[in-house]
């Protein structure tokens, strides 16, 4: 079995005044003082959460000052129901409400696009404009549980659209505008939306691309959509002729400026967001959330395990077609500056986000390990580059954060930083594993189980273990849990995602291990598990071994089913003008022996030229295994570059 990371020293610990006057202090001060409690730990509050869900979640709503039209007394009819348990069952609430409770000369959102024109919006005029938005879905006859889908870039208008549609208790969907016309349909086309939202076009590596040509598909397709509003955002200039119901932004908004905005108050489960697996294995299932549990679960996170508060300056790195979207929006409920930016990562330059953290005094900043992972083989170094001064924390997701990088991060970028590796997914809309403020970071390791959230272990035998791999569960109900799957009357699609295995129990599909620290190392998805010779192996453990080369850019691993076992297969996607040798390949071997396990070395070595990726950059191991064993991949649509899979078919050094 390979170690754990070591009881080492940390890497960075907060001090006393960072400590002290963290959220999470002031929410354990709270619960002392009014539960009449004496915690004098994490775990220990952890605990508490767990064991008394009624008093932790009505100390949260009130520590996060949710509005609503009233709480009632009921907190969970029975949270031993998993699924089926209903939180707040008595509330009444408005998720955009929640959102737009500040209407001052603050600023709410600050927008940036890859070619550096910046753009601010204060909550007044974010508020405003929400008003006139939706009183234009309101003359659409767009009424309560109605769907609204947008397919847009990362702007300011995105957000104002969700937020009109879900006043309304309209239920809001988006995809990211390089998502092409069958992955649209794929996802939209189950809903069936009454109004989309599209810009026309948007920018990429320094390119411009055109939108609406896709949506001209996408209407004659999805014939429920009666209405196209069309955001001006490339200035194309573009014809709206052939787009059925196409209605330019500011045609929609109408010529009254500051129309009474009417918050619909609505049951805590009702639905807002429609969001989507990856849809690598079939069609993308349609993943329910609602608003209560979503507002209530991200102002914990933001709250207490990001450490937000007004003012606070966050940035995520992220398109509207990834749950982070979501999650940083919500940003806005607890008071945040939430810092918006559309195009590629690394143009014009390698520097691009780290020039934009300097000049808008970004203090969270959160973007993918893969961007983390990049930005190092890239050679930047922006603790001698860039003034970071404002920057308290750095968030990563999206794969596991190797432990090269955590070492990166604290050598590269800044010393002093509270460096929050998180994990969770688009089933949850959030975390099972996240960021403590208020304790110290050790390599590799996420900090902490999130508060409210029962994660545990199981081992082979459904056994909770700690210090030893196994299945990330949760054994208890959780608000944020999907109120249902779209098109899944009997929920037979819901139980089958995450209960068919321990019945009554949350399987999240991460092969993981809590360590005794009450952290947590993820070592990849657990049906990506290689088995050689029946023994489990997490593919981060490769990872983390093969990305240190300075030769090798990316890598991504399978099993190969072989002579009535299983062998390891690794491809390599190398920097320019570096050769896959003899020498590199046993130099690789050797890295990976020492560093994991002999059983960890790959039995074959190959170099690609790209890896196969869903739109929101993680790598899809599952569909180059079918194509290396001949199987069909149900839906390379949700791939970004479904055209890399190509150079895993039929490949000779595989042949024996």
């Amino acid at each position: 079995m390979t170690a754990s990371p070591s009881l080492s020293d940390p890497l960075w610990t907060p001090d006393a005044a960072r400590r002290e006057s963290a959220n999470l202090a002031s929410f354990l001060e709270r619960v002392n003082r009014d539960r009449g409690h004496a915690f004098d730990s994490y775990a220990a509050l952890h605990r508490w959460s767990i064991e008394s869900p009624d008093e932790f979640w009505t100390t949260m709503w009130d520590f996060g000052g949710v509005v609503a039209e009233r709480r009632g007394d009921v907190v969970v009819d029975d949270i031993t129901k998993m699924p089926g348990a209903r939180w707040f069952p008595d509330a009444r609430l408005n998720f955009a409400e929640n959102l737009l409770r500040e209407g001052g000369a603050e600023t709410a959102i600050v927008a940036r696009r890859e070619d550096g024109l910046t753009t601010e919006t204060s909550r007044a005029e974010l508020r405003r404009a929400v008003a006139r938005c939706a009183r234009g879905l309101r003359a659409l006859g767009v009424r309560k549980g109605d769907r609204v889908a947008g397919y847009l870039p990362n702007i300011p208008e995105t957000i104002v659209a969700m937020l009109a549609a879900t006043s309304l208790g309209a239920i809001w969907s988006s995809c990211s505008p390089d998502f092409g016309l069958d992955g649209v349909v794929d996802r939209f086309g189950q809903i069936e939306p009454r109004v989309l939202f599209t810009a026309d076009g948007y920018f990429y590596k320094g390119k411009t691309y055109d939108s609406l040509a896709t949506v001209r598909g996408v209407v004659e397709r999805i014939e429920s959509i009666e209405t196209v509003v069309v955001v001006p955002f490339v200035g194309s200039g573009g014809s709206l002729d052939g787009i059925r119901g196409a209605v330019t932004y500011d045609d929609f908004l109408g010529a009254e400026d500051d129309p009474e905005i009417v918050f619909e108050q609505l049951a805590f489960d009702h639905p807002i967001y429609v969001m989507y697996s990856s849809g690598t294995t079939g069609k993308p299932k349609c993943i329910v959330h609602g608003a209560g549990g979503t507002l209530l679960e991200h102002l914990k996170e933001l709250m207490l395990h990001t450490d937000l508060r007004a003012g606070s300056r966050f940035f995520y790195h992220t398109t509207c077609g990834w749950m982070m979207w979501n999650w940083l929006v919500s940003g806005l409920a607890a008071g945040c500056t939430i810092m918006l930016y559309d195009g590629f990562p690394f143009w014009p330059d390698d520097k691009a986000l780290f020039d934009y953290a300097e000049a808008e005094r970004i203090e969270f900043f959160g973007t993918s390990a893969k961007y983390i992972a990049a930005a190092e083989k890239a050679g930047v170094k922006p603790a001698k580059t860039h003034d970071l001064s404002a920057l308290r924390a750095i968030l990563s997701t999206g794969s596991p954060l190797a432990p090269e990088s955590f070492r990166y991060v604290y050598r590269d970028v800044k010393a002093d930083v509270h460096l929050a590796s998180i994990s969770g997914g688009t089933d949850i809309v959030g975390l099972f594993a996240g960021g403590n403020p208020t304790a110290p970071v050790y390599c590799g390791e996420i900090q902490c189980i999130p508060l409210g959230k029962d994660v545990r272990v199981f081992d082979d035998h459904a056994r909770p273990v700690i210090g030893e791999k196994g299945e990330l569960v949760c054994t208890r109900a959780f608000p944020a849990m999907p109120v249902y799957f779209w098109n899944d009357p009997d929920g037979e699609r819901y139980h089958a995602a995450y209960f068919d295995v321990y019945p009554g129990v949350w399987r999240h599909g991460d092969w993981v291990e809590i360590t005794e620290r009450g952290g947590m190392v993820i070592y990849g998805r657990s049906d990506a598990v290689l088995n050689p010779g029946g023994v489990r192996i997490g593919t981060a453990e490769i990872y983390r071994e093969v990305e240190t080369f300075d030769e090798v850019l990316e890598a991504i691993v399978v099993g190969q089913e072989w002579e009535g076992d299983e062998r390891i297969v690794l491809f390599v996607r190398l920097r320019e003008g570096a050769t896959l040798d003899e020498d590199l390949v046993k130099r690789i071997r050797s890295r990976v022996r020492d560093g994991a396990s002999p059983r960890h070395v790959p039995a074959r070595v190959a170099a690609v030229t790209d890896i196969p990726r869903t739109k929101s950059g993680k790598i899809v191991e599952i569909a180059v295994k079918n194509v290396l064993h001949g199987r069909p991949n149900k839906n390379v649509e949700a791939l970004a570059n479904p055209e890399a899979l190509e150079q895993f078919r039929n490949r000779p050094e595989l042949a024996s």
